[in-house]
């Protein structure tokens, strides 16, 4: 499983995101080292299809499935849960997708 975390410096949520990947990732059982790249340019977004920061993809795809066609952006993310907006993605999100993952 090829997991990889894209931010752009100075992000505010980008620690926060990081840090519950991580959780999610233990407490699954699953010690798959996590590629961390900081995307500084529009070149950047395009190349890995960037959705704002923080971006989560796992084996090349989005965690937010309806996005997952979207245009790269160079900027801030928000995801939608429960509770409204957040800059960090809801847990159950990352769950998801990476029994999405196993699955294939």
């Amino acid at each position: 499983m090829k997991i990889r975390f894209l931010y752009i410096k100075g992000c505010p949520n980008a620690e926060p995101s990081l840090n519950l990947l991580k959780e999610v990732l233990r407490d699954k059982g699953l010690y798959e080292k996590i590629e961390v790249k900081e995307i500084e340019s529009e070149e950047d977004a395009k190349k890995y299809h960037f959705l704002g920061s923080p971006t989560i993809q796992i084996n090349g795809l989005d965690i937010e499935m309806d996005r997952r066609n979207d245009p790269p952006v160079l900027g801030c993310r928000v995801y939608r849960t429960d509770r409204g907006y957040s800059g960090v993605p809801p847990r159950e999100l990352i769950v998801r997708a990476l029994n999405e993952a196993r699955k294939k």
